[in-house]
C-alpha cells in the first residue's frame, strides 16, 4: 500500500523534516516505489509537485527536501501501486476545484471493484487509479449536497465523513483533504498524529539519519501538527486515528470534535 503525509501549522512552515523521512520509504527504506506527490497550500493557491519515479532516487524529491517551501497546509503522499499503471497522472495528491478552491486528495489503500459503480457527476478522473475515482465521486457529492460553500465547517465535514463511511464499505480508506485552510484525515486502518508546540524538544527521524531541535527553529507561538500513515520519528509520542473517525486540523489544531464511526460528535 501508499503512504501518507500531511500538515496543518499556524504559521507558514516548511515540512523538509518530516519529507526527509517520508522520501526514503519510497524505495529506499520501504517498498513504495511507483511515484511520490506533494501539493502545498499559499493562501488559496497550491504550488504541487509529482513523479512517478521512487521518491528516494527522484532529483525533484530532493529539491523538495533541501528548499524550505513555507505552507499552511501540506498533503504528500509515496505510491505502491495496486490499481492503475506506474505514470505521472496516476500519482496523488489529486486536485480539483471548488467554490473557488483547490481542493487536494491523497488515498492510502485499495477498494473493491465495486466503487466503479458509484455515478460520478461533476468530475472525472485523468488517471486509471481507485484513489482518483473515489476523490471524483466524493467532490462530486459535496458539490451536489452543497452548490455554494456551507456557512460552519461542521455541516461540511459531518457529511464528509459520511461520505467516507461509504467508500470505507469497498475496502481500505485512509485519506487525507484539503481545501487550503482544513486538513482532513480519515482512517480505516493507520493514520497517526502529533502536534509540535511549545515548549519544543529534539526529534529523529527513523528511516534517515537525521535529528532537529525545534527549539532553535520556532518561536512559542508555533503549533505543527503532522499526519503520517507510520509514525516518521522515534521519539515522540504519535497518536492513533480510530478505525471509521474523521479527524480535523486547522492551524495546527486539532478541532473542538472529532467524528466516530457512528456519526456522533466525540467532544473533548
Amino acid at each position: 500500500m501508499c503512504e501518507l503525509l500531511g500538515m496543518s501549522a499556524n504559521v507558514p512552515t516548511d515540512i523538509c523534516f518530516s519529507f526527509s523521512g517520508l522520501m526514503q520509504r519510497g524505495g529506499g527504506t520501504g517498498p513504495h516505489r511507483d511515484g511520490w506527490g506533494i501539493a502545498f497550500y499559499e493562501g488559496k493557491g497550491v504550488r504541487s509537485f509529482h513523479d512517478p519515479e521512487p521518491s528516494c532516487d527522484s532529483v525533484i524529491a530532493n529539491l523538495v527536501k533541501n528548499h524550505p517551501i513555507k505552507s499552511l497546509v501540506v498533503i504528500s503522499h509515496i505510491r505502491q501501486a495496486n490499481v492503475g499503471s506506474v505514470c505521472l497522472e496516476n500519482t496523488h495528491p489529486f486536485i480539483r476545484e471548488l467554490w473557488g478552491y483547490s481542493w487536494s486528495f491523497a488515498h492510502n489503500g485499495q477498494l473493491d471493484k465495486r466503487l466503479f459503480d458509484l455515478p460520478l457527476t461533476f468530475y472525472r478522473p485523468v488517471g486509471t487509479t481507485d484513489s482518483e475515482y473515489a476523490f471524483c465521486w466524493l467532490l462530486g457529492q459535496i458539490r451536489l449536497e452543497f452548490p455554494d460553500r456551507p456557512d460552519t465547517s461542521d455541516q461540511l465535514t459531518t457529511f464528509i465523513h459520511q461520505c467516507c463511511e461509504q467508500l470505507r464499505a469497498f475496502g481500505v480508506f485512509n485519506m487525507l483533504l484539503s481545501e487550503s485552510q482544513y486538513l482532513l484525515a480519515y482512517c480505516t486502518t493507520k493514520l497517526s498524529w502529533l502536534t509540535r508546540s511549545a515548549p519544543f524538544g529534539e526529534a529523529s527521524l527513523k528511516d534517515d539519519d537525521m535529528t532537529v531541535d525545534f527549539c532553535t527553529q520556532t518561536t512559542d507561538k508555533d503549533i505543527v501538527t503532522v499526519v503520517a500513515t507510520e509514525p516518521l520519528t522515534d521519539n515522540e509520542a504519535w497518536i492513533a486515528i480510530k478505525t471509521g473517525e474523521l479527524v480535523v486540523f486547522r492551524k495546527g489544531l486539532d478541532q473542538t470534535h472529532r467524528l466516530s464511526p457512528d456519526g456522533d460528535e466525540i467532544s473533548f
